[in-house]
């Protein structure tokens, strides 16, 4: 057959094809390839191909293995189409006539669409997860059962609705397969019409669970309803069991989300303790370990075949699906409630510098694609922030700018404009992966770089020096002086998000754990010094909004302090040049620590590392010889004269106070205090023992901190 391959009508066993599944036409004709295959097979070396003159390394790449599952996505697994498989049986409506059997299956298959949706939220597609079920690809099939009918549609809608925010936020780049839909049935009546059969349905089983515990009570039945099942003495826990699941389905709408959220995490406890029942009602017993089971009862679901939509897949070969267990299904469905109830629970802050340290903290539970995809859209909306507030007030508002410049002309500067837009994008970025965050903030960063000299540029051609200009009264040029200082002060705050991201993904070896906290130090002085600075102009824009005529001898002292925001800083700054010191000295004088790698060399990798940061020039003046000068000279002796770790633990100690109503700076600062305390005592003791002892193990863990090492010394 010219114009078909022809190796899916050919059977491995060498039986002749079903001509019947997929007929031929008037001008082709299906022909046996078994033998031809076979020939081929015991005439081939391993290693060797079969190819055509034209055949070239291109072509070799994208080939197929034929009759490899993995490979070979026309292989036939059990049925050529949905249309056979129904002809075969697999999707039998009723599902049993037994109606107990019935409802169990009809559980099972609730059950099993659970943990196919949370395994096409890991990164798996829709068409060999969700769409796997032979009931969803012909909804109308299950029209004559109610209960079946009303889940598969509320199923349907929900995958079209995660489909649409994830495509929204444009943040299924990280997963390409999950926004594609294959031509899949997701369309249907909308929600109103799913959710008004489900109420339906659910009032029905409702009645029938009051009518159970009435009979219990000798209460009379109402007579026109009909039991779900046979057995009297399994209906309440069928009940139970159906309206649970039925339940966790129902809910939407922003202004009543955390309630529907927290009903859905007690019908997923529900759920949960609905399993002992299921187990115990049937005396079949489950072969396998029940926890990797994809159903509460442990029984096979009926309806399912996950390679019936393999050739949906095209061009890329099927992909070998590990559908998650139920009881993990569950496990991801709570976490990702009590994710979206934390986005919920919001307060939709304006200030710029409270919402990303919000994002930062929220990413630190390591949320799903579909839990991210909701904080963005919750973020920006209609090109502002929570759809209310346009991104230049909010950059008024961070640079420390008057309330009444928020709706000055100067917005629609194209400079500005592009700062706007810049924002906009840092959101956005960070309500990515961690992998794909610091990719894209990498770069990022030059676009940062780019819009500050675009900025100053505009402000000289404007005003002139900087320096030779003092005339603050002037509305443009106090935009222009603030707004720069802010755009310095986030560039290095996004050069430090993207320096400590590398530790979360284990970018980082020990061998290069100096350079790395060398470049945080860098990085660190240069974000403390326009933190103050910003702050120091933040407190002048206070301080003259309230017109003050005399500072008193108080506000004087005040003033004279370091702000606590920067002392939290200094902390940070005084551990990352305690480790730099400490792991040069250990390079410089224990030989272990100097072992070269066979594949690039330390100024290679320094490149690899830094190249971003450098391209950007962030910091200024920061490079590889100037790396080597600040830790060539390193040494036990130099280290003892100076103990920065004890800096650090004084600061965090002191600056706590000001954090008392701050829980995540606390617990930060806590940590950091550990660390610094643990690192004080190993550089005491390397310091006296280290040249001397070669016995002496150091090694470094993150048990107390993820970016800042704890140093462990031990004897071998």
């Amino acid at each position: 057959m010219a114009d078909k391959p022809v190796y899916e009508e050919a059977s491995i066993d060498g039986q002749p094809p079903k001509l019947a599944s997929i007929p031929a036409s008037d001008t082709t004709v299906w022909a046996d390839a078994s033998p031809l295959l076979q020939a081929a097979c015991a005439g081939l070396r391993d290693g060797e191909l079969i190819h055509g003159d034209n055949f070239n390394l291109f072509a070799a790449m994208s080939a197929l293995e034929i009759m490899d599952p993995k490979m070979d996505s026309g292989i036939v697994c059990t049925y050529y189409s949905i249309d056979e498989a129904i002809e075969n049986g697999a999707a039998p409506i009723p599902i049993s006539l037994d109606s107990t059997i019935d409802v169990r299956c009809t559980i099972d298959i609730m059950d099993h669409l659970l943990a196919c949706e949370a395994a096409w939220h890991k990164g798996h597609s829709l068409a060999q997860t969700v769409f796997s079920c032979i009931y969803l690809l012909r909804l109308d099939r299950t029209a004559p059962h109610a209960l079946l009918h009303s889940y598969c549609r509320i199923i349907r809608a929900t995958c079209k609705a995660v489909v649409s925010v994830v495509s929204d936020a444009r943040t299924h780049e990280e997963e390409d397969l999950f926004t594609m839909t294959y031509g899949l049935p997701l369309n249907g009546d909308g929600d109103d019409k799913c959710l008004s059969i489900l109420n339906a349905v659910e009032e029905t089983i409702s009645r029938q669970l009051r009518a159970c515990k009435a009979t219990s009570s000798k209460r009379r039945l109402p007579e026109d309803l009909e039991p779900l099942q046979s057995n009297p003495n399994l209906e309440e826990g069928f009940c139970k069991a159906l309206l649970c699941r039925l339940r966790f389905r129902k809910g939407r709408g922003l202004e009543s989300a955390r309630k529907h959220i927290a009903s859905c995490l007690t019908e997923l406890e529900s759920i949960l303790k609905s399993a002992d029942f299921l187990r115990s009602c049937f005396d079949e017993s489950c072969e396998g370990d029940i926890d990797d089971k994809t159903t509460a009862s442990g029984f096979e679901p009926i309806g399912f075949d996950a390679m019936l939509n393999s050739r949906l897949s095209a061009p890329t070969p099927p992909r070998a699906i590990k559908i998650l267990s139920w009881k993990k299904a569950v496990e991801y469905f709570v976490k990702l409630l009590h994710d979206l109830d934390v986005i919920c629970s919001y307060s939709l802050d304006p200030h710029l510098e409270s919402l990303l340290r919000f994002v930062v903290q929220f990413q630190k539970s390591q949320p799903d694609l579909v839990a991210r995809s909701h904080l963005q859209l919750l973020l920006v909306q209609d090109g502002k922030l929570y759809g209310r507030d346009p991104f230049f007030a909010v950059i008024n508002k961070a640079a420390a700018l008057p309330e009444a410049t928020k709706n000055h002309d100067i917005q629609k500067n194209e400079s500005f404009l592009q700062l706007g837009m810049l924002v906009m994008n840092l959101l956005k970025i960070l309500c990515t992966n961690a992998a794909w965050q610091r990719r894209k903030l990498g770069k990022f960063l030059q676009d940062w770089r780019v819009i500050y000299v675009q900025l100053e540029l505009a402000f000289r051609n404007e005003y002139g020096e900087v320096s030779s200009s003092s005339n603050d009264e002037n509305t443009c040029m106090k935009i222009f002086q603030h707004i720069l200082l802010w755009v310095e002060e986030q560039t290095y705050w996004i050069a430090f998000r993207f320096l400590i991201l590398g530790f979360e993904l284990e970018l980082y070896s020990t061998g290069e754990y100096c350079m790395v906290y060398w470049y945080l130090y860098a990085v660190l002085i240069k974000l403390t010094e326009k933190t103050h600075l910003m702050m120091a102009v933040s407190h002048d824009t206070a301080k003259r909004k309230g017109k003050k005529k005399k500072d008193s001898p108080k506000d004087l002292a005040r003033e004279s302090r370091i702000p606590p925001a920067v002392l939290f800083l200094q902390c940070y700054i005084c551990l990352a040049e305690g480790l730099t010191m400490m792991l040069a000295a250990l390079r410089n004088e224990i030989p272990v620590f100097h072992s070269p790698s066979p594949f690039n060399t330390e100024h290679e990798k320094f490149v690899q590392h830094f190249e971003l940061l450098q391209r950007a020039c962030i910091p200024d003046h920061v490079s590889y010889p100037s790396y080597k000068e600040s830790t060539t000279h390193a040494r036990f002796s130099t280290l003892a004269m100076y103990n920065y770790f004890k800096d650090a633990q004084r600061i965090a100690k002191e600056v706590k106070s000001s954090f008392s109503n701050d829980p995540e700076r606390l617990a930060e600062l806590r940590k950091l205090e550990q660390v610094a305390e643990h690192n004080s005592v190993a550089q005491n003791v390397i310091c006296r023992l280290g040249a001397l002892d070669p016995s002496l193990k150091v090694s470094f863990e993150f048990s107390h901190h993820p970016f800042f090492a704890t140093v462990v010394v031990k004897r071998s």
